[in-house]
């Protein structure tokens, strides 16, 4: 029996800035029944405030408290270590850490730079992780899709660090169990009880399913067909009845 449900944002609520078609009012009539609902991402090109902002600007019946992201686990993370990070981030995401000493970094934080992915603040990067900064990433997605095409995400990039420097980074947002895990803690259920929704193969379908929760992947945002079989060749130990794919919205 499914107690809670999570959603991923970009991609199953909206694409573009225009919501999906049957979105809205699946959202709003959800938060009518009582149901526990999280809404989670990996987005790093916007502040949670923002995010929260710009869904209640669309239409959608949302608390702040029920929004969960990656780069509010990282802010988390480096606040209970005491951590001073270099941020390698997008412009947008710059206030998240402005609060942090960021002089003499021991920390490396990753999100999606977009054209901040240079050479000279890539090998910065390098150099600090070299030094023995511990490398602090939002996510493994490869790619997000924004104006109707697929773009990188953080992922590679997070990876060539790792790959250069020797390193295993700390992934804060999907697919880490660890956020999962926190999100189902915040709505007080079994894993099991709750259902992830996403349009991503590995870090939502995938990473929710190996986390024990169970998952639905949407045909809307970066859905590339086959996707669905893909989930199934990942690794992970579920079986074709739990993923289901739905489309349109719900």
């Amino acid at each position: 029996m499914i107690k809670a449900i999570l959603f991923d944002i970009s991609g199953v609520l909206y694409q573009d800035k225009t919501p999906i078609i049957g979105a809205i009012d699946a959202i709003n009539q959800l938060q009518c029944s009582g149901l526990p609902l999280r809404f989670v991402t990996n987005s790093s090109r916007s502040t949670e405030v923002m995010i929260v902002s710009a869904l209640q600007k669309m239409g959608f019946v949302i608390d702040p408290c029920q929004v969960f992201t990656a780069p509010g686990a990282i802010k988390r993370f480096l606040q209970m270590k005491n951590l001073r990070p270099y941020c390698l981030v997008h412009p947008d995401l710059e206030a998240e850490f402005i609060d942090f000493d960021q002089l003499n970094p021991n920390a490396v934080v990753v999100t999606d730079a977009a054209e901040r992915f240079d050479y000279n603040r890539l090998n910065t990067a390098f150099q600090l992780l070299l030094e023995g900064a511990q490398l602090i990433g939002i996510g493994r997605n490869r790619y997000f899709k924004t104006d109707g095409e697929l773009c990188l995400d953080a992922g590679p990039f997070i990876q060539a660090l790792e790959y250069a420097a020797g390193v295993d980074a700390q992934i804060m947002g999907k697919p880490a169990a660890a956020f999962f895990m926190a999100v189902v803690n915040s709505v007080g259920c079994m894993p099991k009880e709750v259902l992830m929704i996403g349009d991503d193969a590995e870090a939502d379908v995938e990473a929710a399913l190996k986390a024990g929760l169970q998952a639905c992947l949407v045909q809307t945002g970066k859905y590339r067909k086959g996707d669905e079989s893909r989930v199934l060749s990942l690794g992970g130990e579920c079986s074709p009845s739990v993923v289901e794919v739905v489309t349109p919205f719900l």
